[in-house]
């Protein structure tokens, strides 16, 4: 597949919309605010004390019951689909989102009221090219006892498909579909949220809809239903008269397509699948999806990024190669020092990725009481060693590293898959899982011996200065 050198966009000026949360009822103000490349949607809630922000991604999904909800960093923001929706289907990369409130306003029900604001205020492109995920193979999801199914399928372009099937009389089996992203403003963005009536006085009579009008949402009439209880529901929503229209609905409204509902089950799961953190070409085809069905198919395709990223770092360095750093341009750097320095030589440094070296030798001092008789150099050095190697790629981007220290925070999926004794050459390779923000580095490290992986981890550190360090 060949992708074309597609810049970030980030929106041109920044953009305020309020409306009220569905589920909360409050008012709720947003301002979408233009964003440095590689930043991806990031929502901030002004509305509390430290101003946490929480990143659309996968593994930040804490609720699918009546929409999606992310958390982070001790807040969370709800109903994020329809916006979603909108950034990926005008292809806008970067945008940080201020919210004074814990849920996105519904304005209407579907992605068009954002939609037009986007376009209204423009977007620029920004430096870097777009970052794509092509997917690589068929990656399937099911669910047996919801008769969900889910494949995404390389595809040099976007594409999308999409069935519902409620066993409903009104509703019956729908579809939908797109053959590009440009297709969505047009077809898809307008596409309301809809409901079954009897989820809707099951909501109504669990207080969860304080902010739902008859207005933004689709209400299918599945089942008989009387005058008084029309008469009711006029009431609630105050109204001055109600009925059922020929279609099946409450005739509050009339449909913008003959087959909105699968257009917006469209809509969600491509505001859904923006938790995968990247655009994305291929073609998708979804039967009776849903959000947690969406949000399982994201974590599955984020899964196969990792195991991608894992596998393409695997290079063979020969360690006779000139150095890059040799160890007393790399003690210049680290405050490391022996026995405790475990790196010998830096072999390669760029803006995302560092190579290092160490030489496991016998007459290192850990080997008199580390199994004597059968010396192993122990895995928890071995991680030492990798992440002291990260350190060269992490103090690299300040200009006095010398006064700058960087301590782990987090060390997540290690394995040790080979015995290392004396003798043996690790190499090490560590590189960025996303941009070194606020000092705070995420990296995936591999170490190998010869051709074989003997080591692996992802590691999160933090740049410190000295004075501020507790280390002394």
């Amino acid at each position: 597949m060949t992708t074309m050198n597609v810049k970030q966009r980030t929106i041109k000026s920044e953009i305020i919309v309020s409306g009220v949360g569905l589920h909360t009822g409050k008012p709720v103000t947003m301002t979408l605010k233009p964003a440095p490349e590689h930043h991806w949607y990031r929502f901030r809630r002004i509305d509390l004390e430290s101003q946490p922000t929480i990143l659309v991604d996968a593994d930040n999904v804490s609720d699918t019951s009546r929409g999606t909800t992310i958390s982070q960093n001790g807040a969370s923001v709800s109903t994020i689909e329809h916006l979603m929706a909108a950034l990926v289907g005008l292809q806008i990369d970067n945008v940080l989102i201020d919210i004074d409130g814990p849920e996105v306003p519904i304005m209407d029900g579907s992605s068009a009221p954002f939609v037009r604001a986007i376009e209204q205020t423009g977007y620029v492109d920004q430096g870097a090219d777009r970052d794509y995920y092509e997917i690589p193979h068929n990656i399937h999801h099911t669910e047996p006892d919801r008769k969900v199914e889910m494949v995404a399928m390389p595809l040099d372009g976007y594409r999308f498909t999409c069935m519902i099937d409620f066993n409903s009389p009104v509703l019956g089996s729908q579809h939908a579909s797109i053959s590009g992203i440009d297709e969505f403003s047009k077809d898809i963005a307008s596409s309301r949220t809809f409901c079954f009536l009897h989820e809707l006085e099951m909501l109504l009579q669990n207080n969860l809809i304080k902010g739902g009008d008859l207005n933004n949402a689709i209400v299918v009439v599945d089942k008989e239903v009387s005058k008084d209880e029309l008469r009711h529901l006029a009431k609630l929503f105050n109204r001055e008269d109600i009925d059922v229209a020929k279609e099946g609905i409450l005739d509050n409204i009339e449909l913008r397509h003959q087959n909105e509902p699968a257009r917006h089950k469209l809509l969600d799961m491509i505001g859904d699948l923006a938790l995968v953190g990247r655009p994305i070409k291929g073609h998708i085809m979804a039967a009776r999806p849903g959000h947690a069905a969406n949000v399982a198919f994201a974590k599955k395709i984020k899964a196969q990024i990792k195991k991608e990223k894992g596998r393409k770092y695997i290079k063979i360095y020969d360690p006779n190669m000139p150095p890059l750093y040799d160890t007393v341009q790399i003690m210049k750097i680290l405050p490391h020092r022996q026995p405790f320095l475990m790196v010998d030589k830096i072999l390669e440094l760029t803006k995302t990725h560092v190579v290092g070296l160490k030489n496991v030798t016998m007459n290192e001092d850990l080997f008199m009481g580390h199994f004597p008789g059968a010396p192993v150099f122990p895995g928890v050095l071995q991680i030492e060693a990798m992440a002291q190697t990260g350190g060269i790629l992490v103090l690299s981007t300040v200009s006095d590293p010398e006064n700058y220290l960087t301590l782990f925070l987090k060390i997540e999926n290690a394995r040790f898959k080979a015995q290392v004794n004396p003798g043996d050459t690790i190499i090490f390779r560590c590189d960025l899982l996303e941009p070194i923000r606020r000092g705070i580095a995420q990296m995936k490290g591999i170490g190998m011996v010869g051709e074989k992986i003997v080591v692996e981890a992802e590691l999160m550190a933090q740049i410190v200065k000295v004075k501020e360090s507790q280390v002394s």
